[in-house]
């Protein structure tokens, strides 16, 4: 039985990354998919904004250490990782 899938903000501290190009991001992401792949069903990685010297990856995993695992299965830092516990939105204000 699989554990609830639970949503994660990462954040990760890459010097530069905000200048670097498509073509340049594609390693990180193509990294971040083999250790998916290699994880199996308790992870999934939803997007990414990618900032400055910053990027902060939104996953869904069963657990904070699956995303630390992911992390050095890819040879990504994970400067810190934070469950997010809601959502809101402009929808929001309607409830």
């Amino acid at each position: 039985m699989t554990n609830k899938l639970k949503r994660f903000v990462v954040e990760r501290d890459i010097p530069g990354i905000g200048a670097m190009s498509i073509v340049e991001l594609c390693g990180a992401s193509r990294a971040s998919n083999q250790a998916i792949e290699d994880m199996g069903p308790t992870i999934q990685w939803q997007h990414t904004y990618v900032a400055d010297d910053k990027t902060f990856c939104i996953y869904l995993a069963d657990s904070a250490d699956s995303i630390r695992r992911h992390a050095e299965m890819a040879g990504l830092p994970a400067n810190k990782v934070t469950e997010v516990t809601q959502i809101i939105d402009p929808l929001t204000a309607n409830n």
